[in-house]
C-alpha cells in the first residue's frame, strides 16, 4: 500500500512539474517566452517578412515591475542565444530584439519588437 501511495505521489508531482514547466511563447517570435505574471495581448501581434528579414511586434501585460521584467529577460535571453546590445536590446543571428515599457509598475505593458540588424555597408 505504501508503494502505491508513493508512486501516486510521484506521478502527481511529475504532472505538476510538467504543467509548471509549460511556458507561453509570443506569437511570431519563435522561442521568446512570456514571463510569469505577463499575459499575451491577443490579436495585437504583427508579423512582416521583408527582403532584409522579418519584423515582429507583440505585447504582453501584467501586474509586474519593469525591473522584474528586465531581470527575467536578462537571465533568459542569453540562454536562448541572444546577446545583450544595450538597455532592453538583444541581438542574435542578424536580428535585434527590443523591449519597451508602457504604463507604470503594477500595470505594465511590454512591447517586444524584432527587426533585422541594419547593415550600414553600401
Amino acid at each position: 500500500m505504501k508503494h502505491r501511495i508513493a508512486i501516486a505521489a510521484l506521478l502527481l508531482g511529475a504532472l505538476v512539474l510538467t504543467a509548471a514547466a509549460t511556458e507561453a511563447f509570443l506569437e511570431g517570435f519563435g522561442d521568446l517566452p512570456v514571463m510569469e505574471g505577463l499575459s499575451v495581448a491577443k490579436d495585437a501581434s504583427v508579423v512582416f517578412d521583408t527582403p532584409s528579414g522579418r519584423i515582429v511586434e507583440g505585447y504582453a501585460a501584467g501586474a509586474v515591475t519593469r525591473s522584474r521584467v528586465a531581470r527575467f529577460y536578462a537571465r533568459t535571453l542569453p540562454q536562448l542565444g541572444w546577446i545583450r546590445a544595450g538597455k532592453g536590446r538583444y541581438h542574435r543571428e542578424g536580428e535585434i530584439l527590443t523591449l519597451n515599457y508602457k504604463g507604470k509598475d503594477g500595470a505594465l505593458t511590454v512591447r517586444f519588437t524584432l527587426s533585422p540588424v541594419k547593415n550600414n555597408k553600401k
